[in-house]
């Protein structure tokens, strides 16, 4: 007999992927419309199905950009509690070379530009960044935190070790 179901809710976050691509001295950025509002963000989105969190960057920055990047090291992990919707959120961000760009290519539903800014031009956007991992993640990849790519490790199959 299978066991009684339970009530009790199972607490996933929402897992989410992020570039810092830099170009000298300025940075890639979107800015979106979020619930109403226009919001900058580094390209970012949220992870899919089967999907490797590296790969997931590059399609992110792709889809709200028109930008192909190649990403780098792993810049961090980061844990927080959106104040759009209050739920939980693990954002892996990237640090990204750009390959080259599609003028061209339609931009995601909701990004209304994407272009470069130095950081102390997203500094002062203040409430207007979409959370304060846009900041912390320019600022760690700052100082230097360059993790490789390697440390994360990926099992496609469910029957893998």
């Amino acid at each position: 007999m299978p066991p009684a179901a339970t009530t009790d809710a199972i607490w996933r976050p929402h897992v989410t992927v992020a570039c810092v691509v830099s170009d000298g001295a300025r940075y890639l950025m979107v800015e979106e419309e979020v619930n109403g509002r226009l919001a900058w963000n580094q390209p970012a989105g949220h992870l899919e199905d089967r999907e490797r969190l590296v790969d997931a960057a590059v399609r992110e920055t792709l889809e709200e950009t028109g930008w192909t990047v190649e990403p780098q090291h792993l810049i961090g992990l980061y844990q927080w509690r959106s104040t759009e919707h209050g739920e939980g959120v693990i954002r892996c961000c990237f640090a990204a070379h750009a390959v080259r760009h599609d003028p061209t290519r339609p931009l995601d539903t909701g990004i209304r530009r994407a272009l470069w800014l130095t950081r102390e031009e997203i500094a002062v956007l203040g409430d207007r960044l979409r959370s304060p991992l846009v900041l912390a993640s320019i600022d760690d990849w700052l100082a230097g935190a360059r993790l490789p790519l390697d440390v994360l490790r990926w099992w496609p199959d469910a029957n893998a070790p």
